[in-house]
């Protein structure tokens, strides 16, 4: 099995770079506008946690090309199982911007009506599956769903996202083992961002890479270049190819890192050397991706500055209407759970409403700390 890495944007050849397969001049300037769109958001969104607008925030600057390349295989029949790293793929699917910043919230337009974490987004349109918190859990889920396709005829896929961290959990081999035993069409991408929190990837793994893993199971480990999102798609493509022919699953392991905190509650600073980030910088995927396509001449008048602002005006409006959405009502606690509320649920709700009605509803503690 090669551990070489596969990379596709730098290139020596003169003229114009060679695009893979199934990838166009008009998906090569999607691609850029979908991973510009998730930074600019993540960048508003984790001012918002600053200001105490928003509670909590889980950004992946630096790692936009892992979810947008890949997710830009999938079709309207496959699934995704993402981790809560991968609002790039929630985008490239079609989910909605304002649906996504309503999930910030938890107000009433929100999809879940303000119960999951925020960033722990679920768009059942696009098949994105609910995220959860638990590490790892979504790679069985993955699996399991992949087999099901599989008994049901489908020539379909799963996709299930996770990081470096979660190769460590009892779901990572369960996973892989099932879906290698059953020749599950599941792709299991790990984007390695080096970092699981405090963790570096050297206390995580004796392996030589992540992907060599898929060795011991009996699949293909492809190890890509987690920052070149044409890399990125030809990796992620391939292994789309073997799923639909009914030869399994494959183990992508893209080599990127998680530039800003683990989350809005963490202080990368306090573990992470200063001289790790800035040779990471230096690989920004954004970066890349325009500096080839100024080479092969894709580039037009409407990016750059232009494409910044109208991206930001649209995120902007997006915030203000999710600011001026009312929290869900307290009823709603009720809902979605049974098919047919019971008897001792309908009574709950039916005094909370009551207590409402004479006491008025409890005032939210706008001073009160976010629990992480």
């Amino acid at each position: 099995m090669s551990q070489e890495m596969l990379t596709v944007l730098e290139t020596k050849k003169r003229g114009k770079p060679a695009l893979p397969k199934g990838v166009d001049d008009d998906l090569v300037r999607r691609m850029y506008r979908l991973m510009l769109t998730t930074r600019l958001m993540d960048d508003r969104a984790m001012r918002l946690q600053r200001q105490g607008r928003i509670g909590f925030y889980v950004p992946s600057i630096g790692q936009e090309a892992c979810a947008v390349g890949s997710a830009a295989v999938m079709t309207d029949e496959d699934w995704c199982f993402p981790s809560y790293r991968e609002p790039g793929a929630a985008l490239t699917l079609g989910a909605d911007l304002q649906a996504i910043v309503h999930e910030w919230y938890g107000n009433a337009a929100d999809n879940t009506k303000g119960r999951q974490m925020p960033v722990h987004y679920s768009f059942k349109a696009q098949r994105f599956v609910s995220i959860s918190s638990p590490i790892g859990t979504q790679i069985v889920q993955g699996a399991g769903a992949a087999m099901a396709m599989k008994i049901r005829g489908k020539k379909a896929f799963s996709i299930t996202y996770f990081g470096d961290g979660a190769t460590s959990s009892n779901d990572f081999h369960t996973g892989l083992n099932f879906a290698a035993v059953y020749k599950s069409p599941c792709i299991f991408f790990c984007s390695n961002n080096q970092w699981a929190i405090s963790c570096p990837l050297s206390q995580q793994t004796a392996s030589e890479s992540i992907a060599v893993k898929a060795q011991a199971y009996g699949m293909p480990g492809v190890r890509v270049d987690g920052n070149d999102v044409l890399a990125v798609y030809q990796a992620t493509s391939e292994a789309a190819e073997r799923a639909r022919a009914g030869e399994g699953p494959t183990l992508i392991e893209g080599l990127t890192f998680r530039i800003g905190p683990h989350s809005s509650s963490d202080d990368p600073t306090r573990y992470r050397p200063s001289e790790q980030l800035e040779e990471w910088q230096a690989k920004d995927p954004i970066a890349r991706l325009e500096a080839f396509m100024k080479k092969a001449g894709l580039w037009e008048d409407a990016f750059g500055e232009p494409l910044v602002e109208e991206i930001n005006a649209s995120i902007a409006e997006a915030v203000k209407v999710a600011e001026e959405t009312a929290m869900p009502a307290s009823a709603t606690l009720f809902d979605d759970v049974y098919a047919d509320l019971p008897a001792h649920l309908a009574e709950q709700r039916d005094r909370l409403l009551q207590q409402e009605k004479t006491a008025g509803a409890a005032e939210m503690d706008a001073d009160a700390a976010f629990p992480l």
